[in-house]
C-alpha cells in the first residue's frame, strides 16, 4: 500500500497524524494513505520564494519552455503505469484515464511550444509604445513581469494530472514557483504523476512543490505577491476568497467552479449537425463518468424536435455498460468517491422535482462485473425538464455525473438565449445548427454568459472537438456561477501571475533598459 508523501523545502517528507485512506472507488479496497498534517507551511513558502522564484525568473522563456518540455517527457513516460493507477484510484477507464494524462502532457508540451517562440525574453510587451509629450523621446509602455511569490494550486479530484498541470504550465513559464495542492480522493493519481517530474525533469531548486496531505494554515502564510487559483465546488471557492489573510493583503485569486453547461440545437439542422449533437451530448454523460466541470448539463431542444431528440439519444445510451473500468467494453465506471455517488444522486433528485427520468435508473441497474453496494456507480441518467421557469432545479443544480436534462423551448434564439443565462454563467456553451441567420442572433447573445462558446455546423460537424474538450490555446473559465476565472488560452495564461506596469520616459532608453 502506497503512503503519500509531499515535496516540500526541496525534499520529500512524511506528514503526521491520522492518516486518510484512498480507495478504489469499484471495490472500496484501500489504495493508499496519507498523513495529512505536520508540515511547516510557512516555510515552504518561503523556500518556493526565495529559491525557486529567482531561479526561475533568471531563465529567459525559450528555457523555462524547455523546462516544460522535460516535465511532459517525465510524465508521458509514465503513462502506462499511471493508466493502471487512475483505474483504480479514480475509477476511470483507460479511455478516460489517458484523456487526463494525455491533456496533462500535451498542455506542458503546448507551453513548451509557446515558450520556444517567445524566445530570450525574460520581459513582455503588452501593446505598442505611447506618445505622452510633444517630445519624440517621451514615451509611455506597459510591460508584463512575474510576480515576486508563489503560485499555489489547489486541484479538482476529476482531474489529478491534467489539472495541476495545466495551471503550472502557464506558471512555470510566467516565472513563477509552484506549491501544488491536489484533491485528497484521487491524490494518489496526482503524487504518482508529480513523483517522476520532480525527480527527472532537472527542474530549478524551489519551481515545484506538492503538499498531498491537508491544507492546513497555507492560506494564512500568503503574501501581496502570490496567487492562489483554485477549481472546485463554489462552497469551497466562497471560503477561499473570503479567506481573511487573501482579503486582507490582496492576493489574486482565480476561481474555476461550477457550471450548468448547455447545449443548443437550432431548429431544422442538418442530419450531420443533429448527429454531433447526440454524439457530444453522450460523450459528455458517459465520460469520467460525467464529472466533468465543461460537460454539457442542459441540452436545449426545439419542442418539435423533443420526442426525436430523447428516442436518439436513449438508443445510444442504451449500448453503454456500467461497472468495473478495467474490463474491456466499459465505458461508464464509478464516481470518485461513495460521497460522490451521494451527492449525484441527492442532486437528481432536486432535478426530479421539476423533471422526469426519460432514459435509466436511479436504482436497479445492471452493472458488469461490480457490486452495488461495494462500488460508487451512478448509471447514465437522461431527464427531461417539465419545468423551465427561472425558479426550476435544472438551471440551479449540478448533478456532477452521468447526468444531462433535456429542456424544451419554442425554438427562438431569444427564448435559448434566455433559458441558458438562467444558469447564471456557464464555462462552455455549444451551439448546434445550419439557420446562419438564427445561430449568429444565438451567438452574440450567449456570449456575455459564456468563457467559450461553440459553434457546430454541417461543415465542421465531423471534425469539431467536443465543446467539453479543453484547449490549450483557447480561455478556460467563465463568469458567474462558473467562478469567474481565466486559465490557459496560450499567452493570455500567463497573466494571473505577472504584473502589468506602466513605465514612462525617456522611450528608447526604457526599450534598452527591459530588452523589448
Amino acid at each position: 500500500m502506497d503512503e503519500l508523501e509531499s515535496y516540500l523545502n526541496g525534499q520529500w517528507v512524511q506528514g503526521s497524524g491520522a492518516p486518510w485512506q484512498l480507495r478504489n472507488p469499484t471495490t472500496g479496497e484501500v489504495l493508499a494513505e496519507c498523513a495529512p498534517g505536520g508540515f511547516d507551511l510557512a516555510a515552504a513558502l518561503e523556500y518556493a520564494r526565495t529559491e525557486g522564484g529567482p531561479r526561475l525568473r533568471a531563465l529567459t522563456f525559450a528555457e523555462r519552455g524547455e523546462l516544460l518540455a522535460r516535465m511532459s517527457q517525465a510524465l508521458h513516460a509514465e503513462r502506462e503505469a499511471l493508466i493502471e493507477v487512475a483505474v483504480k484510484n479514480g475509477g476511470n477507464t483507460r479511455s478516460d484515464a489517458k484523456f487526463d494524462l494525455d491533456g496533462a502532457s500535451g498542455t506542458l508540451m503546448a507551453y513548451a511550444e509557446l515558450g520556444r517562440r517567445l524566445g530570450a525574453r525574460r520581459v513582455l510587451e503588452d501593446g505598442e509604445p505611447v506618445d505622452i509629450g510633444s517630445g519624440s523621446r517621451l514615451q509611455g509602455r506597459h510591460v508584463l513581469v512575474p510576480l515576486r511569490g508563489v503560485a499555489v494550486h489547489i486541484g479538482a479530484f476529476n482531474f489529478p494530472a491534467w489539472g495541476w498541470a495545466e495551471k503550472a504550465a502557464c506558471a512555470l513559464l510566467a516565472g513563477m514557483p509552484v506549491l501544488t495542492k491536489p484533491a485528497p480522493a484521487t491524490a494518489l493519481v496526482a503524487y504518482r504523476s508529480l513523483r517522476p517530474v520532480i525527480e527527472r525533469a532537472e527542474l530549478p531548486r524551489g519551481a515545484l512543490s506538492l503538499l498531498s496531505g491537508d491544507v492546513g494554515s497555507l492560506l494564512d502564510h500568503l503574501r501581496h505577491e502570490d496567487v492562489v487559483a483554485f477549481t472546485g465546488g463554489s462552497r469551497t471557492a466562497r471560503v477561499v476568497r473570503g479567506h481573511a489573510a487573501l482579503l486582507d493583503r490582496g492576493v489574486r485569486v482565480n476561481v474555476e467552479a461550477d457550471s450548468l453547461n448547455a447545449a443548443v440545437l437550432v431548429p431544422d439542422a442538418e442530419e450531420a449537425t443533429f448527429q454531433a449533437l447526440l454524439r457530444d451530448v453522450v460523450r459528455d454523460m458517459t465520460q469520467k463518468a460525467g464529472q466533468k466541470c465543461t460537460a454539457v448539463r442542459r441540452v436545449l431542444v426545439p419542442e418539435a424536435d423533443l420526442q426525436r431528440v430523447t428516442e436518439a439519444l436513449s438508443e445510444r445510451l442504451a449500448e453503454i455498460r456500467v461497472g468495473d473500468p478495467s474490463v474491456e467494453g466499459v465505458r461508464v465506471g464509478p464516481l470518485t468517491t461513495k460521497e460522490q455517488q451521494g451527492r449525484v444522486r441527492a442532486a437528481v433528485e432536486q432535478l426530479l422535482t421539476g423533471a422526469r427520468i426519460a432514459w435509466g435508473k436511479l436504482d436497479g441497474f445492471e452493472l458488469t462485473s461490480a457490486s452495488a453496494s461495494e462500488g460508487a456507480f451512478v448509471a447514465p441518467l437522461l431527464l427531461v425538464a417539465e419545468d423551465v421557469s427561472a425558479a426550476s432545479a435544472v438551471h440551479r443544480v449540478e448533478a456532477f455525473g452521468p447526468v444531462a436534462t433535456l429542456v424544451p423551448y419554442d425554438g427562438s434564439a431569444e427564448r435559448a438565449a434566455e433559458l441558458v443565462r438562467l444558469g447564471e454563467g456557464s464555462l462552455v456553451t455549444s451551439v448546434y445548427g445550419d439557420d446562419r441567420e438564427q445561430v449568429g442572433r444565438l451567438l452574440l447573445e450567449l456570449l456575455p454568459h459564456s468563457g467559450r462558446v461553440v459553434v457546430v455546423d454541417a461543415k465542421v460537424a465531423d471534425r469539431s472537438p467536443a465543446p467539453s474538450l479543453v484547449l490549450p490555446d483557447l480561455l478556460h473559465g467563465g463568469p458567474g456561477r462558473a467562478g469567474g476565472g481565466e486559465e490557459l488560452g496560450g499567452l493570455r495564461g500567463l497573466a494571473l501571475y505577472q504584473q502589468r506596469v506602466a513605465v514612462q520616459g525617456n522611450g528608447p532608453l526604457i526599450a534598452r533598459y527591459l530588452q523589448v
